[in-house]
């Protein structure tokens, strides 16, 4: 009896089981806990683009966007070894801010959910006009005691531009500075700024919760005192309003299979892989695909999906085929595929428009030491590996551009 406790109990804390899921969320489970989410449905089981929502987190720095994903992954089982799990990339973690975008996957009440967690600095501006194109929601997250700052301006005006209609969180509402008249007053900031940003109707008229990701609860009304508004309060109201007011993607089933490309990763064993959300018709394992290339026009045939994954959880989950509206990463045509080109079935000849992306505002020149400290420190000391090293990093950003000058 003590065996199958310390086995299930592996299983349960192995956040690689089931895409990330603890094994309760695995094998279906009512619920994990009274409120928390209910799995009748596998990933791969999820078909119907109706029972698909696509969001992305926004919001100024340090304003809670990880720690606020952090508590909507816990709250639909997947186990977390650390705080602002979403910042895997080894400068995030030194400084403490996202600096990459990122997307995961969750289930709840029967809904995939896709995930996206954002920078809210300026200088990573790129990082949230790229991801903008594969969602059709966002959550906007502003501090309850600083109210609307600069980048809550920037990254707002980027998702009113492409027609999102936002869900403001009021966060840290359980810090003693928040009453009610002060977050009436973010409140109006907010809606003045929606206003000046060209809002329409429909993104003026934004649902309003309270929440504290610290505390990892959320609420349609301001609890007094800062208080949670019940023992087991969590971040169901939010997931509801999620499910509510973001819309199911437009897209159809039954056109041909086109993909637009956000996200371009290297796996050491296939090669580039490329994410994005599929926009029209499904993809399988084996399908004959092409790839447009958006800056040059060229055109790549006679290329093959090898494999289909999904991010779920802080794990991957392998599937066999995909779906229009879902958000996947695939292997194969990645080598030919660059952000913004559209992967697509033979038939396709139109490539899909990546939306507006702002051009890189500095400028700078690198080249090999040639001071009389040159080789003392250092791996990168030719002009060779640093214009690699540069090009490797522009084949995931897209806010950078790589030029070689000649005659240096």
């Amino acid at each position: 009896m003590g065996l199958c406790k310390r086995l299930l109990g592996l299983l349960a804390s192995n956040s690689r089981y089931h895409g990330g899921h603890t094994l309760s969320s695995a094998l279906g489970c009512a619920s994990l806990q009274s409120g928390i989410c209910r799995f009748r449905s596998s990933f791969s089981e999820v078909t119907d683009p109706l029972l698909i929502r696509d969001f992305a987190i926004i919001a100024h720095i340090d304003h809670g966007k990880t720690t606020l994903m952090d508590r909507l992954l816990s709250q639909c089982g997947t186990t977390l070894t650390q705080d602002r799990a979403m910042d895997s990339n080894s400068m995030e973690r030194e400084r403490g801010i996202t600096i990459l975008s990122k997307y995961t996957s969750f289930m709840y009440e029967d809904h995939l959910i896709n995930a996206v967690d954002t920078p809210g600095h300026a200088d990573f501006g790129g990082e949230v006009e790229r991801i903008l194109g594969m969602v059709d929601g966002a959550v906007l997250l502003v501090d309850a005691v600083e109210g609307p700052l600069a980048q809550t301006k920037f990254v707002l005006g980027k998702a009113l531009s492409r027609g999102l209609a936002p869900i403001v969180v009021l966060n840290k509402v359980d810090r003693p500075a928040v009453t009610q008249s002060r977050c009436d007053a973010v409140a109006s900031q907010l809606f003045d700024l929606f206003h000046s940003l060209g809002a329409d109707d429909k993104q003026l008229d934004f649902p309003i919760l309270y929440a504290s990701a610290k505390q990892g609860w959320a609420s349609l009304t301001l609890p007094s005192g800062g208080s949670p508004p019940s023992e087991d309060a969590n971040m169901s109201p939010l997931l509801d309003v999620i499910l509510s007011h973001v819309p199911a993607p437009r897209v159809s089933v039954q056109d041909p299979f086109a993909m637009c490309v956000a996200m371009i990763e290297r796996d050491p064993f296939v090669g580039r892989v490329a994410t994005g959300r599929i926009q029209s018709g499904q993809v399988k394992i084996g399908d004959k695909v092409k790839v447009l290339q958006y800056e040059s026009g060229q055109v790549i045939e006679q290329l093959k999906i090898t494999k289909i994954e999904k991010k779920a959880g802080l794990g991957k989950v392998q599937l066999q085929s995909a779906v229009a509206g879902d958000v996947v990463s695939l292997a194969g045509p990645g080598d030919a595929a660059g952000i913004a080109d559209t992967i697509a079935a033979p038939g396709v000849t139109q490539a899909l428009d990546p939306g507006p992306i702002d051009p890189p505002t500095l400028s700078m020149v690198f080249s090999a030491n040639d001071s009389p400290l040159s080789g003392k420190s250092g791996k990168a000391v030719t002009g060779r590996a640093i214009g690699q090293r540069l090009a490797q990093e522009a084949e995931s950003s897209v806010s950078l551009k790589v030029n070689v000058l000649q005659g240096m």
